[in-house]
């Protein structure tokens, strides 16, 4: 029974979405050709408070309980047990508070397409592939965004 709550309760932790990878191929809907008109690089901070939706410190809470019940016996066990899981609650409430800050690098990016229309890509910026003024260019459009890239 213990294993099966403890794998609960580590399922969350377990299953996370899989990052784009640059690398990775991808269903295209559309591609659109034309020239960069204009390039501006953005850097924009985001500060993130911590959530502390209790989650972590109720997984610090069971993790440091089962090892606390590892020691001892009798009583003993039952002391180390509970020392254990405030132990360990305390050390991950105390590890998610704060604020972090995220710096993301942009390039905004004006495109005038070979039909005329002018398009305005806002997107990370990738060394690899840094946009002057004239280079002809891609876009390319998927099911949950766009991306510009060098036309070579």
């Amino acid at each position: 029974m213990r294993k099966i709550l403890l794998l609960l309760l580590m399922l969350p932790l377990i299953v996370t979405a899989a990052p784009y990878n640059r690398n990775e191929a991808r269903p295209v809907n559309d591609v659109v050709f034309g020239q960069i008109e204009s390039v501006r690089y953005i850097t924009q901070q985001e500060v993130i408070n911590s959530q502390r939706n209790g989650w972590e410190t109720l997984l610090g809470g069971v993790v440091g309980g089962l090892i606390g019940n590892q020691f001892g016996g009798g009583t003993g066990r039952e002391v180390a047990t509970a020392v254990g899981a405030v132990a360990g609650a305390g050390i991950a409430h105390n590890r998610q508070q704060g604020q972090t800050v995220i710096e993301y690098r942009l390039v905004e990016v004006l495109i005038k397409t070979d039909q005329g229309k002018l398009i305005d890509v806002i997107q990370d910026v990738d060394q690899t592939s840094v946009f002057n003024r004239g280079d002809n260019v891609r876009i390319l459009y998927f099911n949950d965004g766009v991306r510009v890239d060098k036309e070579f």
